[in-house]
């Protein structure tokens, strides 16, 4: 703990242990909007390869990749990522080229993460590879794992797969009881690497990041250059102040974000927007972020539901919405998301766009104007018009590109 704190010490942080809370990130100067307040390289990381799509060990990256011929696991994009991950993927390769072909089509994400986990901590062992203050095994030991919070089927799995990681370790010193708990660790601290539109390219255990608690109010933000994670301040925090980074989507109700950080982190979180539940400000927001529009769409009040709940009535107006014309509409909404997702998943663009514009047009009737739901339509609106603009321009000659790309902007600005 004192090599870790002597560590950030250069960056202008330090760690306290609370006692309602356990380890925290606090700074010793002010920060500034932007900033970075800390980066971290990942202990350990994996990227997210499906059927249909691997990436690079090294960068994360999809195009013109090739298998390692040995192990049949790793994928890179070419020798300089492939001599960077060398010293670990040695002993990775070799232990996954003993498995038959049956059992190494069993290794998921997780499986593979732990692995690597075991792999490294052997080669900073054997000085092969470096330690330092802030990477190093011992800060994955700290990690909380909540095991007493955790159910029995839960725990029944992570011993089955604490079970298949020492079969491919194949080491007698190995203990089944830890790899289960540092499975529990991988689901309450373990980051989703994403790229600078928040697409999912992998998965990455960041120690020192994971001391840092999470609040519904965040003072900084979790982003990913490459696989460093960094951590910017998005407003001005004060010497002596907490470092909070949001776990979750924020853009929710209580009741909702309390629901994932439960289920995901086994936490309630009493942070000061939580604190607020059943007040009529957060009583207001969650009718807003996830309920229903009043029935004159020129009024922008929030419903509840009326004392015989036989509906909804507007706050703001007073006018009242029935019951089944709000579930007959919910109704409509899953019928055609339903068809939306399958022409989208079978890449008739036109179709999905076709449904879910006419998703948002009832959306538009039911919610309220600033619902999640709603916002998250149109945003896959958008999506999916690019996605069919994409599609034409495979198509076009040198000629016809700059008279359709125009003619296609005007055509989305009419759409937003």
């Amino acid at each position: 703990m004192e090599e870790l704190k002597s560590a950030l010490r250069d960056h202008s942080l330090t760690v306290s242990n609370l006692a309602d809370k356990g380890r925290c990130l606090f700074t010793t100067r002010d920060f500034h909007p932007g900033e970075i307040i800390i980066s971290q390289e990942p202990y350990v990381c994996v990227p997210n390869n499906t059927p249909a799509e691997s990436r690079c060990d090294g960068c994360f990256t999809s195009g013109n990749l090739k298998k390692c011929s040995a192990c049949q696991v790793a994928w890179y994009c070419g020798s300089t990522c492939q001599k960077s991950e060398w010293k670990l993927h040695r002993l990775e390769c070799t232990t996954f080229s003993k498995l038959d072909k049956s059992r190494r089509k069993s290794v998921t994400s997780s499986i593979r993460l732990m692995v690597k986990l075991y792999l490294r901590r052997k080669l900073q062992s054997e000085k092969v590879i470096p330690s330092t203050a802030t990477d190093n095994y011992d800060l994955v030991k700290e990690l909380v794992a909540h095991m007493s919070n955790i159910d029995e089927k839960q725990l029944v799995l992570y011993a089955q797969m604490a079970n298949l990681v020492n079969l491919i370790l194949q080491c007698p010193e190995i203990n089944i009881k830890e790899i289960a708990e540092i499975f529990s660790k991988f689901a309450c601290n373990a980051h989703t690497i994403c790229d600078s539109e928040l697409r999912p390219l992998g998965t990455g255990l960041y120690p020192v990041i994971s001391i840092i608690n999470h609040s519904c109010l965040p003072n900084s933000v979790l982003v990913f250059e490459g696989k460093s994670a960094v951590v910017r301040a998005v407003q001005h925090i004060p010497k002596g102040t907490e470092v909070f980074i949001s776990y979750i989507e924020t853009a929710g109700s209580t009741m909702t974000r309390q629901t994932s950080l439960k289920e995901q982190y086994l936490f309630t979180c009493r942070c000061p927007r939580c604190s607020k539940t059943g007040q009529y400000d957060d009583v207001r927001e969650s009718a807003i972020l996830e309920g229903y529009r009043c029935k004159d769409h020129k009024c922008d009040g929030f419903l509840l539901r009326d004392s015989d709940d036989k509906g909804f009535v507007c706050q703001h107006c007073g006018l009242a919405r029935n019951k089944e014309e709000i579930k007959n509409l919910a109704m409509k909404i899953k019928e055609v998301s339903e068809k939306a997702v399958t022409s989208t998943s079978s890449g008739n663009h036109r179709e999905a766009m076709s449904m879910y514009k006419r998703i948002e047009k009832l959306q538009s009737q039911l919610c309220h104007p600033f619902s999640i739901s709603l916002l998250r339509t149109r945003e896959k609106v958008i999506e999916v018009y690019f996605c069919t603009l994409n599609h034409l321009l495979i198509y076009l000659t040198p000629v016809n590109f700059e008279l359709i790309l125009f003619h296609s902007y005007y055509s989305f600005l009419l759409l937003i």
